[in-house]
C-alpha cells in the first residue's frame, strides 16, 4: 500500500528540543530560540492538520524547567503570552482547538487567563486539538490523577487502569501513537509517562525550530513501519 494512503497516527506527540542549541550555533540569546521554535510549532500544526492527525501534544514547559535560569524563565512566560496574543486568531481561523495540560497553580494569574481565553475561544473547533503540556510531568500527572480519584470516593479494589486513565490530565485524548523527541536526546523526560505504554517513538536529531514537513513525513514513516503488537502477538496467514 502506498504511505500516503496509510492511515496518519491518531496522536502525535513531541518533546521541543534544542531551541538553546539552535539560538547559540547564531551566537544569540537563547530567548531567540524559543521564539523560533513557537514559529516552527505554528507550522508543525498546520502540517498535522494537512495531514488529518486529530492530536497534537508538545511539551512546551515541565515541571523541572523552573530551575533554569529566572531570566530564561521570565521569558518564557512572556512569550506564552505574547504568543497567545499573535497566534490565537490564526489558531481559531484552522479550526484549531486549544487545551493546556498541567499545574497551573505555579503561574501568574495574568498567563492562566491567557490560557482560558485560548482554551474558552477555540472550544468548538473540531480540526485539530493541540494539547499544551505547560507545568507538566508525567509523574504530576499519576500523582494528580491519584488524588482525584481518592477524592472522587473510588474504593481501591475498584481503582483498575481504566478507572485512573479518567483522572489523567489527558483524559479527553486517546494515548499517543508517535512520540518525537527533537535535537538529538534520546529520553522522555518526565513527559507522558502514563500515556506512551505503547507509543511508537522516533528521536531525531533536528534541532526544534528547524523541524519541518519533511522531518514529520520522516517521523511518520518510520511509525508506519513498526509492528505494533500491544503485548500480544500477530499471527501470520501461515499460522492463521
Amino acid at each position: 500500500m502506498a504511505q500516503d494512503r496509510l492511515a496518519p497516527p491518531r496522536h502525535v506527540a513531541i518533546v521541543m528540543d534544542g531551541n538553546g542549541r539552535w539560538a547559540k550555533k547564531r551566537f544569540l540569546p537563547r530567548f531567540f530560540g524559543h521564539k523560533a521554535g513557537v514559529d516552527a510549532l505554528v507550522k508543525i500544526v498546520q502540517a498535522c492538520i494537512d495531514r488529518d492527525i486529530e492530536h497534537l501534544t508538545v511539551f512546551a514547559f515541565s515541571s523541572e524547567n523552573w530551575k533554569r535560569p529566572s531570566d530564561e524563565v521570565s521569558g518564557l512566560m512572556g512569550l506564552v503570552l505574547a504568543a497567545v496574543s499573535r497566534y490565537l486568531a490564526k489558531m481559531g481561523a484552522m479550526g484549531v482547538r486549544i487545551r493546556i495540560v498541567g499545574d497551573r497553580d505555579a503561574v501568574s494569574d495574568k498567563l492562566r487567563n491567557a490560557w482560558n481565553e485560548a482554551e474558552s475561544s477555540t472550544l468548538h473547533n473540531t480540526k485539530l486539538t493541540l494539547n499544551v503540556a505547560f507545568n507538566y510531568g508525567g509523574r504530576w500527572d499519576i500523582v494528580q490523577a491519584t488524588r482525584k480519584a481518592i477524592a472522587a470516593g473510588v474504593p481501591a479494589d475498584e481503582l483498575t487502569e481504566a478507572k485512573l486513565s479518567e483522572f489523567m490530565a489527558m483524559a479527553h485524548a486517546p494515548d499517543p501513537d508517535l512520540f518525537i523527541r527533537t535535537g538529538g536526546e534520546v529520553r522522555i523526560s518526565n513527559f507522558l509517562l502514563w500515556q506512551v505504554a505503547y507509543t511508537e517513538f522516533v528521536f531525531s536529531d533536528c534541532l526544534w525550530p528547524e523541524f519541518g514537513e519533511r522531518e514529520l513525513d520522516a517521523a511518520i514513516a518510520a511509525f508506519h513501519e513498526r509492528d505494533r503488537r500491544f503485548g500480544g502477538v500477530k499471527e501470520t496467514p501461515a499460522e492463521a
